[in-house]
């Protein structure tokens, strides 16, 4: 039997399931009431595996599949600290909003960036995903970030690459003159004028391997992105001579480097170099913004895999008049 009461503008229920307590607060009654009456179906039916386990369990899962599956260094890293905050501790089959807004809160009066707590946040929310999906920790019905509000996202970064920067780093990389790939530092400087000409990942190019690799056709395949999804990626004259600068070695990915190596590498030359705050990432956005004068927004769309068109209408700031100078062409 469920219990009711209110707790300032918002209604808690507590519910007994398996000889443990589980409550959460709902802005109204009827929620309360619903939940209740799932949390109690559940109840009814075989004990979920992840009965007993708290979320430090479940990250700890995560952590070792992040590894085995070569993420980014940070978002490893992300899954390892997650571990020793106060939230790690709570019943994984507990975990509930009031939780996620506690852990929001904690983090900001810490000084933590909005930024940060929405990637600490996203890992929570991938945890639950394979908790549900893939490990049967959590019940398929169960959805901790039900009615949780993240911090906003803040604007992203759209900072172009002048021709200038780009200079510097062929210099700083070795590849001023000539393009090669003899040396791991020289691949790194490739990869960041790929990326400028194609608007790929720096995730997606370090695990690009040659069978994927088709420069008689102008693309390369990408098995798996960021979001899921596989893509193909055109190349313009120059990315494909970018690619076959690069030494062909059997077995071997096309640049021979990890995410971690080319991130030490490009932090290193680039504080050596005449620029101020270029990113790797800058690159990215050089890309698309190079592309969108070149595909139309479902083509750029495609070819640099966002799902959302609306995210892309940045890149296309032509004025009246141009568009005017385009239509009577």
């Amino acid at each position: 039997m469920a219990s009711f009461q209110r707790d300032g503008k918002r209604w808690k229920v507590q519910v007994l399931v398996h000889g443990q307590r589980r409550s959460k607060r709902f802005d109204t009654k009827a929620e309360a009431a619903q939940w209740a009456l799932e949390v109690e179906a559940e109840g009814t039916s075989k004990p979920q595996l992840g009965q007993g386990l708290v979320v430090k369990d479940a990250l700890k899962k995560l952590h070792t599949a992040y590894v085995n599956e070569g993420k980014s260094r940070s978002d490893i890293g992300r899954s390892l600290r997650l571990q020793e905050d106060p939230i790690a501790k709570v019943r994984l089959t507990d975990l509930n909003s009031d939780h996620l807004d506690d852990f929001k809160e904690r983090r900001a009066k810490a000084g933590v960036e909005d930024a940060t707590i929405r990637r600490e946040i996203n890992v929570i929310r991938g945890m639950c995903r394979r908790c549900r999906e893939d490990w049967k920790l959590m019940a398929k019905t169960s959805n901790p970030f039900k009615g949780f509000k993240p911090p906003k996202d803040p604007e992203s970064r759209k900072r172009r690459v002048t021709p200038g920067e780009i200079e510097s780093v062929r210099h700083g990389f070795g590849i001023t003159t000539q393009l090669h790939g003899d040396t791991e530092t020289a691949r790194v400087g490739l990869m960041f004028l790929l990326a400028c000409e194609s608007a790929m990942r720096s995730g997606e190019m370090v695990s690009l391997t040659w069978p994927e690799v088709h420069l008689d056709r102008g693309f390369v395949h990408l098995p798996k992105t960021k979001n899921g999804d596989e893509r193909d990626v055109p190349l313009t004259p120059f990315a494909i001579e970018i690619m076959k600068a690069l030494p062909v070695i059997e077995g071997e990915p096309c640049f021979g480097t990890t995410d971690a190596s080319r991130d030490a590498l490009w932090r290193k030359i680039r504080d050596t170099l005449p620029v101020v705050d270029l990113h790797f990432h800058d690159s990215r956005s050089e890309g698309i913004w190079r592309l969108s004068k070149k595909l139309d927004v479902l083509q750029l769309a495609r070819a640099i895999g966002h799902r959302d068109i609306n995210s892309l209408l940045i890149y296309y700031r032509e004025s009246a008049e141009d568009m005017a100078a385009k239509l009577a062409s």
